[in-house]
């Protein structure tokens, strides 16, 4: 599970500029996978029974290269995640 401050610094790629007429892009996302995953043990519990959502993202910077960032959540934490991008497919439309 990431910790908050790598959370911050993962999500922190959200907040570069996007592309309007007159910037250019910062960061392009290139590829989103997701999973359902379910954490049964861990070194200090035997039983944990966790459900949490997996996300991988490949984002490009300006010059073309690829990196990968990894986001665990929580059910909860990715309920909001969603409520959040609803939100914002919200105000797209009005656009």
């Amino acid at each position: 599970m990431l910790q908050n401050a790598e959370a911050e610094q993962t999500f922190s790629l959200w907040q570069k500029p996007l592309s309007t007429p007159f910037t250019s892009v910062t960061h392009q996302l290139v590829d989103f996978q997701w999973k359902l995953g379910m954490a049964v043990s861990s070194d200090s519990c035997r039983s944990l029974k966790y459900p949490y959502v997996a996300v991988l993202l490949k984002v490009a910077d300006h010059s073309g290269q690829v990196s990968s960032k990894s986001i665990e959540m929580t059910i909860p934490q990715f309920q909001n995640f969603y409520r959040q991008f609803k939100e914002i497919a919200a105000v797209i439309e009005t656009v």
